[in-house]
C-alpha cells in the first residue's frame, strides 16, 4: 500500500502502563457499563481478569504500550488508503511498524460508538493472557488522554465473511477443505478460552466477522471486547446485559441474560452452518421463513435426505457426502435450543479436527 511510503519518524516515547492501571482503576471506582443490577457481578469478573493481567508483570505476555504519535506515523496520519474496515469498536487501519519492521492492524475508538472504555479494558486484559496460535495476537495499545487504539497482528486475508458472502463475479470461494479447516481452527480457539485460559473466558461474539484469516486460511479468533469470565465456583452462569450480534446470540441467553459457556457453543454452532451452506445467518432479502439461518435449518436436519441440498452451491457438489453428514450432525447440536443439550467445545473440537483429517 502506498501510504506506508510516507516521510516522518515515530517518536522513541512510549506511553506507560500507569495509563491502562489508571482506567482500570476508574472502572474499579465507577462501576462497569453493565445495568446496575450485575454491576458488583462485573466488577468482580472483571477483577478476576485484572489480578491475572497484574501477575504477567514481565515475562514478556503483556502488550507494549505506543503513544498515539507512533500509531499516527504507522498509518501514515491514518490515512484513507490505509483503511481497512470498521465495526463496532471504530475503524481499523493498516500500518506499518519500522522498529519491528511489521504490519499491523490499528483499531481507533469511536468516541461516540457504542462501545467503549469497558470494552477498550477486556481486549486488553484478555489478550494479553492468551496465548494460542487460533487467537489473533494483540501487539499493543495506546491510552494516552482520550486516544484509544489496538494494534494487532495483520490478518492479509481478512474475515471469513469476505469469503463466504458477496464475493466479486468471477472469484472462486472457499473449497470444502478450507471450510472444514477453518472450522476446526475457529474451535480450537474457542476451546482455549473455555478450558485453558485462566480465569476461563466466555466470548460472547463468535460470528465469520470476527473470525480472521493469514496465510493458507489459518483462522484466529478476534475481537474480545463483548468477552467476559466465565461462572467460577459452584456457579452455572453470569448474570449480565444481552449483547452480542443478532442471529448469532443463544435464545436462553437472550431470553435469560444468563451467560455461559454453551452460549458460545450456540453461536459456533450458528457460524459453521453459515460455513456449510454459505448462507447468512440473518438475512432478510430471503424469502420469509428462510431469513434467519437455524430457523431454516432446524427442519431440514431431522431429515438426512435434505442434507446435500443445504450445501453451498458455489461449492458445485465438490464435497465428500459423508463429511457433509457428519459436519451438519455437529451443527445440529451446537444449536439446539436446551444448552445442557448442546456439547462442550472440548467435543466439537475433537470431532472437528477428526473430520477435518480425515478429509
Amino acid at each position: 500500500m502506498g501510504c506506508f511510503g510516507c516521510p516522518g519518524k515515530s517518536s522513541d516515547h512510549e506511553s506507560s502502563d500507569d495509563n491502562i492501571k489508571a482506567i482500570i482503576n476508574s472502572r474499579r471506582t465507577h462501576g462497569s457499563s453493565d445495568d446496575q443490577r450485575t454491576s458488583s457481578v462485573s466488577r468482580q469478573i472483571d477483577s478476576e481478569l485484572i489480578a491475572s493481567y497484574e501477575e504477567e508483570k514481565a515475562d514478556g505476555k503483556r502488550a507494549r504500550a505506543f503513544s498515539y504519535r507512533e500509531l499516527a506515523a504507522a498509518s501514515c496520519n491514518f490515512d484513507p488508503e490505509c483503511f481497512l474496515g470498521e465495526g463496532g469498536f471504530g475503524k481499523v487501519y493498516k500500518g506499518y511498524l519500522e522498529k519491528s519492521n511489521q504490519y499491523v492492524a490499528i483499531k481507533q475508538l469511536d468516541l461516540q460508538g457504542l462501545q467503549g472504555a469497558r470494552e477498550f479494558i477486556v481486549e486488553v486484559l484478555t489478550l494479553s493472557l492468551a496465548d494460542h496460535p487460533n487467537l489473533v495476537k494483540l501487539i499493543g495499545y495506546c491510552a494516552e488522554r482520550d486516544q484509544r487504539l489496538l494494534v494487532y497482528e495483520y490478518m492479509p486475508l481478512g474475515s471469513l465473511e469476505n469469503h463466504l458472502y458477496d464475493l466479486p463475479p468471477g472469484s472462486k470461494g472457499l473449497d470444502w477443505d478450507a471450510r472444514l479447516k477453518i472450522a476446526a481452527g475457529a474451535a480450537r480457539g474457542l476451546e482455549y478460552l473455555h478450558n485453558k485460559m485462566n480465569p476461563p473466558v466466555i466470548y460472547r461474539d463468535l460470528k465469520c466477522a470476527n473470525i480472521l484469516l493469514g496465510r493458507g486460511f489459518h483462522p484466529k479468533l478476534s475481537d474480545f471486547g463483548l468477552a467476559k469470565v466465565g461462572p467460577l465456583g459452584d456457579k452455572t452462569h453470569v448474570s449480565t446485559r444481552v449483547m452480542g450480534t443478532y442471529g448469532y446470540c443463544a435464545p436462553d441467553y437472550a431470553m435469560t441474560g444468563q451467560l455461559t459457556f454453551r452460549s458460545d457453543i450456540y453461536s459456533f454452532g450458528v457460524m459453521f452452518l453459515e460455513i456449510i451452506t454459505g448462507r447468512k445467518a440473518v438475512d432478510f432479502s430471503r424469502p420469509p421463513g428462510e431469513q434467519n439461518l437455524v430457523v431454516w435449518a432446524r427442519p431440514l436436519l431431522k431429515d438426512r435426505k435434505n442434507f446435500v441440498k443445504m450445501a453451498d452451491p458455489s461449492l458445485k457438489g465438490e464435497f465428500p457426502v459423508k463429511a457433509l453428514y457428519q459436519a451438519l450432525y455437529i451443527a445440529a447440536l451446537c444449536v439446539q435450543e436446551k444448552p445442557n443439550m448442546r456439547p462442550p467445545i472440548i467435543d466439537v473440537m475433537k470431532a472437528l479436527d477428526f473430520l477435518a483429517d480425515q478429509n
